[in-house]
């Protein structure tokens, strides 16, 4: 047994988990970690290895596991839902990017074949930084998260493409000549083989290994395909990368494709970090240091190059310009699979050993940049759009979709607008339609806009951190502002500008991380709804259930916790004054209003108010009932209840919900303007 290569594995892994450790508590990408430990482990380092053949071999077989995780994960389904994002602003993105990094290569004195393959390496971005990025900011749902990593799902697709390309362009005119019937028939026969594997030996081949419920047998089987498929290819004069994509797809589609992909996950975690480690071996530091102005200038020109046709991308697809900002700072790095394609093209010939090391220098330097890009991002797309822009271009399709809608706000009063339309967005609206209250709808997305158009919603094309926007939907004469977009930075922007437009109109704001509340409340939020508390909720009041507590006393319980503003929960994490100062003191202690619905069958219908002594039995007050378009406002002794009225009440908790049972069993008192947090 070589014990010499097995302890210098054990010094890199060391070196790796020290250097990673320290990285996550700066918050840098682990993939920077990996290339920084194989630049001290390298030859040019501590020279703990000086030779990198061992590490390539287990580096070859990362990336075939890198291409068949990928190709598990690839979905026709899902690619379809977003497939305008994808194909087009992908392809937009991609083709940009290459072309002006093409032209840049030729006038730097590359030659033709290599300044096509720069280009094409450069229009890649990395999926795994930018995932963990997004995920870390709570952005993947946003619409500069959903923009971006659809993107990346079309720069991930292109790989396959791209290194089936580079034998042919470092190839010879001869080469060249000889290989397209070859490869033709090559890839006849791959695909007969794909579909007959798709289609019947891997399905039933699954399906019998799945019924001996044999974990092992179970990922040998799944790792056997995959080196199977990419053997196969490489016997055909393919490459194993593509071999394993295949053999991804083969799964794909399959029931067993979840399973499947959390198997190999952890093997293609530790190999894939011997892939990155390996290019840091390669990486030259005398180089670095010698060139250190080109380097620093060649990655400044990358990230600028990248932020113009990442947001020229975007902003062709019709999205305002804010969005298309974050989005070009969210792509402005160079990729991961950028270093499987430049490690392939210089065994190829394709790049000299001085491009070679100056693409891996300045690659490095725009990955570690991601974090402080993304940090100032959402200052610089705000700045820009301070600056005497025409309004046609900060909101690219502004004057179609939000004109129509200015003829009509003129008329509209009293309304509820709505910002955002996902499933909190959807859900408020389908209640205001049920319920006959005026509504309108704010999107950024233009597709959708068009679609629930076509379906008959009141929704309109725009970006609600604008000012224009807002007077465009009638913030000043609304009464309820929604906001229910999954970006934090552009809900707290909305309502500020809201908050300063119209300080009558009642803010509720959704946000997903309880941390976010004290900001909005302070920013003008009438009322915050953290997804972390509505789900403890919805969580404690199922488990109380099962130990048989009544009902109305959970009920009881959810009222309290929600009219107290969380105070509850927010006690027990240790931040009890999450309400401002200034809303505590605009309303009196234990003041609430409800409204209640009459049931039909309830003993209250028929009767008079006189007859009822609501007052004195229950110790509430009747302000107002609603009767179909007719508002009764103080109604007498004399007026008598039907059923179907909504009746408008205001005492304490503890009383509006003891006349609930009186109404109906199904009322559950209804938070209005008064009972704030």
């Amino acid at each position: 047994m070589n014990t010499a290569f097995l302890g210098d594995l054990v010094m890199v892994f060391a070196l790796s988990i020290a250097v990673i450790l320290l990285f996550s508590r700066m918050r840098v990408p682990s993939i920077i970690g990996f290339l920084l430990t194989g630049i001290l482990a390298g030859p040019s380092g501590l020279k703990i290895i000086c030779t990198s053949d061992q590490v390539d071999l287990f580096a070859e077989f990362g990336v075939v596991l890198l291409l068949f995780t990928i190709g598990i994960e690839f979905s026709l389904k899902r690619l379809l839902q977003i497939k305008r994002s994808v194909f087009m602003g992908g392809t937009f993105q991609m083709a940009l990017t290459s072309v002006l990094g093409y032209v840049a290569s030729l006038y730097l004195g590359f030659d033709m074949p290599e300044a096509i393959f720069m280009g094409l390496l450069i229009s890649l971005s990395s999926t795994a930084i930018m995932l963990k990025v997004l995920d870390e900011r709570s952005e993947v749902t946003s619409p500069h998260g959903r923009n971006t990593l659809a993107v990346l799902i079309f720069q991930d697709i292109s790989v396959v493409a791209i290194m089936l390309a580079i034998p042919f362009l470092a190839g010879s005119s001869e080469q060249l000549q000889g290989s397209p019937p070859a490869f033709l028939f090559k890839g006849v026969v791959l695909l007969v083989l794909f579909f007959l594997g798709y289609k019947w030996l891997v399905p039933m081949l699954l399906q019998q290994v799945a019924n001996t419920r044999n974990r092992e047998l179970f990922l040998l089987t799944i790792i056997l395909i995959c080196l199977g498929v990419a053997w196969l290819t490489y016997s055909l004069g393919l490459s194993l990368a593509l071999g394993a994509f295949l053999a991804g797809l083969i799964i794909s589609e399959s029931e067993f494709s979840h399973d499947a992909l959390g198997r190999i996950l952890p093997f293609r975690d530790v190999f894939v970090s011997f892939f990155f480690i390996s290019i840091g071996m390669l990486l030259d530091l005398s180089f670095i240091l010698q060139n250190l102005w080109i380097v620093s200038l060649s990655a400044l020109g990358i990230v600028l190059l990248k932020m113009f046709t990442g947001s020229f991308a975007i902003l062709a697809l019709g999205f305002p310009l804010r969005i298309s900002i974050l989005v070009g700072l969210a792509l402005a790095q160079v990729g991961e699979f950028s270093f499987v394609l430049s490690k392939a093209g210089y065994g190829f010939g394709l790049l000299t050993e001085g491009h070679y090391q100056l693409f891996l220098a300045t690659s490095l330097i725009t990955m570690a940049a991601t974090p402080f890009l993304m940090s100032v991002s959402g200052p610089v797309a705000d700045t820009v759009m301070r600056l005497p822009l025409s309004e046609r271009f900060k909101h690219a399709m502004m004057p179609e979709k939000v004109l129509a809608f200015s003829e009509e706000a003129g008329s509209r009063t009293d309304h509820l607008i709505v910002v955002g339309y996902g499933v909190n967005g959807r859900n408020v609206s389908k209640a205001a339609r049920m319920a006959g209250i005026p509504y309108v709808i704010l999107e950024v997305n233009p597709e959708t806009v068009h679609e629930q158009r076509a379906l008959g919603e009141p929704i309109y094309y725009g970006d609600a951190t604008q000012e224009a926007v807002l007077k465009h939907i009638g913030i000043m004469r609304a009464r309820v502002l929604v906001i229910a977009v999954p970006d934090a930075p552009a809900t707290r922007a909305i309502t500020l500008l809201a908050r300063g437009m119209n300080p009558n109109v009642h803010i509720i704001a959704r946000t997903r991380f309880v941390t976010e509340v004290r900001p909005l409340y302070d920013l003008g939020a009438d009322e915050v709804i953290p997804e972390e508390y509505e789900t403890s909720i919805e969580i404690f009041s199922r488990a109380l259930s099962e130990y048989l507590v009544p009902r109305d006393e959970i009920e009881r319980m959810i009222a309290e916790l929600r009219s107290g503003g969380y105070q509850m929960l927010r006690s027990l994490s240790g931040d009890a004054t999450t309400t401002s100062q200034s809303h505590i003191e605009k309303y009196i202690p234990d003041f609430r209003i409800s409204t209640l619905k009459v049931k039909e069958g309830s003993p209250v219908v028929g009767r008079t108010l006189t007859e009822l002594m609501i007052r004195k039995r229950y110790r509430v007050s009747i302000l107002g009932i609603r009767r179909g378009e007719q508002i009764i406002y103080n109604p007498g002794g004399e007026e008598t209840l039907q059923a179907g009225d909504d009746l408008v009440i205001t005492g304490q908790i503890e009383c509006i919900l003891d006349i609930v049972p009186l109404l109906g069993p199904e009322n559950i008192p209804e938070q209005t303007a008064t009972d704030r947090q």
